[in-house]
């Protein structure tokens, strides 16, 4: 009677299998590339550049106000299209309750400013503050954090 001798070290496999971690790798890359347009708060513009820019930490917060202005004259109020007359309203029922009582206007760099005077002139009597981009810092990173210059129309 014989006796049969299994040699398990002979079928171990050392190489490793990548597929399941580029699978997940893909997984995770179109699940950031659908996340990602949704985490934008308002509509994009180019903004103007300006050389002596507060930093403006407020206007990146979630609750904050921001009014964008297109190049073609459309306003939004976060991501929804108003006009001027239907500006104010919102802008009055969204600030009844709170603290902080600035709108945070971003408007394109080529936008005609009789664009801009509609949406100054639908936020009379709020504080408003009109957004543009360093030059420095848009050029290093590609990306223009929020600088802004504090325009003064009756509210605080």
């Amino acid at each position: 009677m014989a006796i049969n001798v299994r040699n398990e070290g002979a079928k171990v496999n050392s190489n490793i299998n990548v597929t399941p971690m580029v699978d997940v790798m893909l997984v995770l890359l179109i699940i950031f590339m659908v996340i990602t347009p949704m985490l934008q708060k308002s509509m994009p513009v180019n903004l103007a550049r300006t050389d002596n820019p507060m930093q403006m930490p407020d206007a990146d917060k979630e609750d904050a106000l921001i009014v964008a202005i297109q190049r073609d004259g459309s306003i939004f109020f976060d991501t929804q299209k108003v006009g001027p007359e239907e500006l104010t309203n919102k802008v009055k029922d969204r600030l009844a309750n709170r603290v902080d009582k600035r709108v945070y206007v971003k408007a394109d760099a080529r936008v005609p400013y009789q664009h801009i005077l509609k949406v100054l002139d639908a936020l009379h009597g709020h504080s408003v503050v009109l957004l543009a981009s360093s030059p420095t810092s848009a050029e290093k990173t590609g990306i223009a954090p929020p600088y802004g210059i504090k325009v003064a129309f009756g509210g605080e």
